[in-house]
């Protein structure tokens, strides 16, 4: 007999949140209308300058390795990128190139955390984050956080949970799955306790650029040496094309450089020549653009789920979520979440997929679809909380 698979693997969870995916994808296959608001991904396609950016440079046979750190002029872009959006100064050898957010995490926690040690990361959060600890044989310690600190990490409760295996804090900002954002201060704060015990701070930015009424403080603003974690899926609208980039101390360069070459030799090609196109004026319009329709609909939702009863007690300023409290309706939010998707069509995410604390109360929207189909989703919503209390 075989023996058994790995106890890493067996200890990693799935998404919950894929066997609703699979039950509202057969729903949708035998003719229903399924309203999405469960998946983390914009519903806009890749903006044109983008796609014929990456069209041309596979005509022009640009499909070769690159070098593991990315292509210079990609960094170089990204380094300019940081001065114009935070008047930021960053050695474009300090940027290094991704396959996706993921990748730039996987950099990150391999070289930072060793077996038995660990990050503090809030609870709730994305769970892939606790899950890589465990793929280097580290782990999470999720500290409970609620909308008293905004579900943020704070300087206390770093102070409060860091004990003798503690290596680091992982935070993100503007955050999923609840949308807030760490500001200017809070990030010192941070900082200095972090490096007050001898950690690293890291820091996941992968939603700035998707911010409404405020922008988003880099931590490289005030900590030159943390890391700090992007995408492309995001703001720039690239979640198929596994782009991503990670910004790192000089000295730590070498040594990423060095698991990059191992783990996956670079990052896609294609993709990297298309993202020199996120860059140019015409490009940085569109996703402007963008941004103010997922501004309009979070003004639209959140005070519309507010009136039927949901409770989000703290208004998301960036990411395109909304994290909300169904205690005042009773049950367990898969439940919650499987009565809605068969009795009105609308999909939507547990608060298990992003931790422990309340999660069995929590759900989390996308609003990843455009504003009529969120009208017809609270209607649906409306009506599916009376045969939920019924």
């Amino acid at each position: 007999m075989a023996q058994p698979y790995s106890a890493r693997s067996r200890a990693i969870e799935p998404f919950h949140v894929m066997a609703l995916l699979a039950r509202a994808n057969e729903l949708q296959a035998a003719g229903h209308d399924v309203i999405h608001l469960e998946i983390g991904e914009p519903d806009f396609t890749t903006a044109e300058p983008i796609i014929q950016a990456g069209q041309a440079a596979l005509a022009s046979g640009k499909t070769r390795y690159t070098a593991a750190r990315g292509l210079p002029e990609l960094r170089e872009a990204i380094s300019g990128f940081y001065q114009q959006r935070y008047g930021l100064s960053i050695d474009p050898g300090r940027i290094l190139i991704t396959p996706g957010g993921s990748g730039a995490l996987l950099l990150a926690s391999s070289l930072l955390v060793d077996p038995g040690k660990h990050w503090l990361l809030a609870d709730p959060g994305y769970p892939c984050n606790r899950h890589f600890l465990r793929l280097v044989e580290g782990a999470a310690q999720l500290v409970p956080v609620g909308p008293d600190v905004r579900y943020q990490l704070t300087t206390d409760l770093v102070a409060k949970h860091w004990d003798q295996d503690s290596v680091g804090a992982l935070v993100a900002s503007p955050a999923n799955p609840t949308g807030t954002i760490l500001t200017r201060d809070e990030l010192a704060g941070l900082s200095a306790a972090i490096q007050a015990r001898d950690g690293h701070l890291v820091v996941d930015e992968i939603y700035h650029g998707l911010t409404y009424g405020t922008d988003a403080a880099s931590v490289l603003e005030v900590d030159d040496d943390a890391f700090v974690l992007n995408s492309f899926s995001k703001y720039f609208g690239m979640t198929g094309w596994r782009l991503g980039w990670l910004v790192a101390p000089p000295a730590a360069v070498g040594e990423l450089e060095k698991l990059a070459q191992n783990l996956y030799i670079s990052a896609p090609s294609m993709a990297q020549y298309a993202a020199l196109a996120c860059f140019t004026p015409q490009t940085l319009s569109i996703l402007e653009e963008r941004r103010a329709e997922f501004g309009r609909r979070r003004d639209f939702l959140l005070p519309a789920l507010r009136e039927l009863g949901f409770g989000i007690a703290v208004e998301p300023e960036g990411a395109f979520y909304l994290y909300a409290d169904i205690s005042a309706f009773g049950g367990d939010a898969f439940a919650f979440c499987g009565h809605f998707l068969e009795t009105e069509h609308v999909a939507f995410t547990p608060g298990l997929d992003f931790g422990r604390y309340q999660a069995g109360h929590h759900v989390r929207f996308a609003y990843t679809q455009n504003l009529d189909r969120l009208q017809e989703a609270v209607e649906r919503i409306a009506r599916g909380l009376r045969s939920w209390q019924g």
